[in-house]
């Protein structure tokens, strides 16, 4: 598998960690929307940070939707994953172009701009977790950091990093998570705050040939590691053309025949993935007959 995730256990199972290669992930999303170089970095951010969330759901038809609302050019970002390593995602501007920031580096929280990030899990309950905080960087990483502690009283920390060619392909992307039980020791908290100190750059680390196995090692150093899972992780959306049919038929007769009438195919686009489907004026009676 090219891009995956691994789940690690470490500290007598204080900590649980996940990390993952996303290069492939997210040069797909680019290549879906076309997105600039920081507009794929903030998306192929949350991407990974969405990827690795996903797993950590339990049930097989679990939904993580992360939404970043924010006043930026970016106009927001919205990423929907799956507990299987499933991930898709868009940006509303996908043309965002805005000077380097002050170290010469994509400024991904400038694109952002100031907002909220909602992360919402659908289990199959009756009502879906709605968790809200306040963007505290609009980098991302920090973002879902503070939401794991203040929403979730889960202390993690969260390293996300893409890195671009000159050719706007992507050319590093990857992360990690990182937490601690609620039983963990003070001892094993302070030892692993000093090694994510000691981390600078994910992107640097991937430059440097690390794997997901062996960004964990480098963040729980010191520590016994025991990796308890591999899975493969992919953009990948689920939407057909019998998917948008069925939205077609949601939206009633009275607009599919004013449709019909106009006598022009239809054409819709699907924001996670940019694929558009085309219906016909014959396709779209088709439609309207299954109308109840």
């Amino acid at each position: 598998m090219s891009d995956y995730i691994v789940r690690a256990m470490a500290a007598d199972n204080q900590i649980r960690a996940f990390a993952a290669n996303t290069r492939d992930t997210v040069e797909t999303a680019r290549q879906r929307h076309n997105t600039s170089p920081v507009a794929t970095a903030a998306l192929g951010r949350l991407l990974t940070g969405g990827a690795m969330m996903g797993v950590m759901m339990k049930g097989e038809k679990d939904i993580l939707t992360l939404q970043v609302q924010a006043g930026g050019p970016l106009q927001g970002i919205t990423v929907t994953a799956d507990s299987q390593g499933r991930v898709k995602g868009y940006v509303g501007n996908p043309d965002v172009c805005i000077p380097a920031n002050s170290k010469g580096k994509l400024d991904v929280a400038g694109a952002v701009g100031v907002g909220f990030m909602n992360v919402i899990k659908d289990m199959g309950l009756k009502e879906p977790y709605v968790g809200q905080v306040a963007l505290q960087t609009s980098e991302i990483a920090e973002d879902l950091t503070y939401y794991f502690a203040a929403s979730e009283q889960v202390p993690s920390a969260v390293g996300l990093g893409v890195l671009m060619n000159k050719d706007n392909t992507v050319r590093q992307a990857g992360g990690f998570i990182v937490q601690v039980m609620p039983f963990a020791e003070e001892e094993t908290i302070a030892r692993l705050e000093e090694n994510v100190q000691k981390i600078n750059s994910v992107t640097d680390l991937l430059e440097e040939g690390h794997t997901p196995e062996s960004l964990l090692e480098k963040v729980l150093e010191g520590f016994d590691v025991e990796i308890s899972d591999r899975m493969p992780t992919e953009f990948y959306c689920n939407c057909s053309k019998e998917r948008v049919e069925k939205a077609l038929i949601s939206i009633g007769r009275k607009e599919l025949n004013e449709m019909i009438q106009e006598g022009k195919e239809v054409e819709l686009n699907c924001h996670f993935c940019n694929t558009n489907y085309v219906f016909s004026v014959e396709e779209l009676k088709e439609i309207l007959r299954k109308c109840k």
